[in-house]
């Protein structure tokens, strides 16, 4: 348990969440989409129309946009990955508890793109003036090791910044990160 945060009951099947909920009438309840029995976006719906106020935050191992953006589309109060870790959950549910929405840092990177029908150079504006400058160096082809000593800091702070942005730009790979920059390179911004 996490501080300020009581479990007051714990459901087997999708079906059995809405009951309790009807009885416990908790602030949030933290849905498993892979419950048996009713598709967990189904009971969420079920206790939305039957308890407004409840807010559900959606766990699933499914972390495929569409799962999310249904179950977001439907008022999900947020989406946790299975293997998320205690922190991450603990902040999901006082997230949602607030009243907002949140989504596993895994999940937002692949979500942004195709939620608000954005190119996916909008995570651009989630970098550092920093990693700009670096991703702008990559499209210019240059090293880890050169950009190092252009900017005077090391191979291995230049190494971190690239994973940070291969996260925030939703690159799985390097060379999608080398791609990327000089597609930007190429387009006026």
């Amino acid at each position: 348990g996490f501080g300020g945060i009581d479990v007051c009951a714990e459901a087997s099947r999708a079906e059995e969440a809405l009951d309790l909920a009807l009885i416990h009438r908790p602030d949030i309840v933290l849905m498993d989409l892979s419950l048996p029995g009713r598709s967990g976006i189904e009971a969420m719906g079920a206790i939305h129309a039957e308890l407004p106020s409840v807010r559900v935050l959606i766990m699933s191992m499914h972390d495929d946009t569409q799962h999310v953006r249904s179950a977001l589309e439907r008022g999900a109060a947020g989406f946790v990955v299975k293997d998320a870790a205690p922190l991450e959950l603990e902040l999901a549910l006082r997230t949602a508890v607030a009243g907002e929405v949140f989504l596993s840092p895994r999940l937002s990177s692949r979500m942004m793109a195709p939620l608000f029908g954005r190119p996916r150079s909008e995570g651009i504006d989630a970098l550092s003036n920093r990693q700009r400058q670096i991703l702008d160096m990559i499209g210019r082809g240059l090293s880890s090791k050169e950009i190092g000593v252009e900017l005077g800091i090391s191979v291995k702070t230049v190494e971190t910044h690239r994973a940070r942005m291969m996260e925030v730009l939703g690159c799985r790979r390097a060379n999608e990160l080398v791609l990327f920059a000089a597609r930007l390179g190429r387009d006026p911004a």
